[in-house]
């Protein structure tokens, strides 16, 4: 069986999830089957437990009861170091750079494990021929190959995202995590930073949180909606659109909110 997919062809199944902080229930029985190779948004209202899921997926927390599987693998409760060497990679809404490194040795830095290196004192990185050439390559498929020398303090918001984006697919992850990945950008940033966002995601499964209906609707294969902990829909971006449920939830006051920003009200 491939590492990339299961025998069902999902690269990721939650399974009844529960998480409760005391007596607070915030996920309550989510289900959710990923296939693998597919783009799927997740989007809900706030406080309806989007980033409390990305972190029982990702390891940062334990769920209270059921089952997460990676490419067929039980992984509910392990470590994120371990999940992530199963082939998950997640980034987050708050930027996790290197601020006074480069961009070339974030990059760098992100792909020693992935590539079989570990830290030693008595090597000098720049005699690792292959590791720097695959960073060069993942430069230019973030298009920041320019701003190689430059410190990350130096770059702009979407650089940041990007070089972002840049340290999760270097890890060799699959599976990918994105955490609101457009929030803050302007229109014509977060469009240039959707078609970056499905080159660099070509072939691999992609799961994000996503407020921006526009990005949501030209990105995802298939929606999820999660509403107080429970997946209330997950279908293709037509069906989500015209299901009454969801409206009534969640989704016609978010593209009216979407409407009013582009229009800049």
């Amino acid at each position: 069986m491939s590492k990339t997919t299961s025998s069902s062809g999902l690269a990721l199944e939650l399974r009844d999830v529960r998480k409760s902080f005391g007596k607070t229930e915030i996920i309550r029985g989510a289900n959710l089957a990923v296939r693998a190779g597919e783009r799927v948004a997740l989007i809900g209202p706030n406080g309806a437990g989007k980033s409390t899921l990305f972190n029982l997926i990702s390891g940062r927390m334990a769920p209270t009861s059921g089952a997460i599987h990676l490419h067929g693998q039980a992984i509910e409760g392990q470590t994120p170091y371990d999940i992530n060497r199963q082939g998950l990679a997640r980034s987050f809404q708050v930027s996790n750079l290197f601020p006074r490194l480069s961009v070339f040795e974030n990059i760098r830095c992100a792909l020693l494990w992935s590539m079989g290196e570990r830290y030693a004192f008595w090597r000098f990185l720049s005699n690792l021929k292959e590791v720097n050439e695959r960073a060069e390559l993942i430069l230019q498929k973030i298009h920041l190959y320019r701003k190689r020398d430059v410190h990350v303090q130096s770059l702009t918001y979407a650089e940041q995202r990007a070089l972002e984006i840049g340290v999760t697919i270097a890890g060799g992850g699959n599976v990918v995590l994105l955490d609101e990945p457009t929030a803050g950008m302007s229109k014509s940033e977060t469009a240039r930073f959707v078609d970056l966002m499905r080159e660099v995601t070509e072939g691999k499964t992609l799961l994000t949180v996503e407020h921006d209906m526009g990005v949501v609707f030209g990105l995802a294969d298939r929606i999820a909606v999660l509403v107080y902990g429970e997946v209330i829909a997950f279908d293709t971006p037509e069906n989500v659109r015209n299901n009454e449920r969801v409206r009534e939830a969640y989704l016609g006051s978010a593209l009216a909110e979407t409407q009013a920003a582009e229009a800049g009200v």
